[in-house]
């Protein structure tokens, strides 16, 4: 039996296509001031196109600052919601979930036409 993907709903609807309510203007603040920091653009890339959907942090925090400030932009984008992670033995994996990149292209997609 094939195994279906769950409908993604994003937060918002596409920026085009009405305007967003104070709520929705809120979360997505939230996940735009996230990635509004260049190291943490870059971490999120790293994991997002990491082989496997996922990254270790020691596969990732060579982004030119020290450890503890990766450590610090990778809680913040996990409070974004941009994040999840695993520790596993000493080391923490990160991973973003597929309907968070498929919602975030969705607000930025042109609303279809009708």
């Amino acid at each position: 039996m094939p195994v279906l993907e769950p409908e993604i709903a994003p937060c918002c609807p596409p920026l085009n296509e009405r305007p967003l309510t104070a709520e929705e203007a809120e979360r997505t603040a939230v996940m735009f001031k996230a990635l509004g920091d260049p190291v943490r653009l870059r971490l999120f890339s790293a994991v997002a196109s990491h082989e496997g959907g996922e990254a270790c942090v020691c596969d990732i925090s060579d982004v030119g600052v020290s450890q503890p400030t990766v450590s610090h932009h990778l809680k913040k984008l996990k409070e974004a919601g941009l994040l999840s992670s695993e520790r596993r033995g000493t080391w923490v994996y990160y991973r973003v979930e597929p309907a968070v990149l498929a919602a975030m292209g969705a607000l930025l997609t042109k609303a279809a036409s009708a």
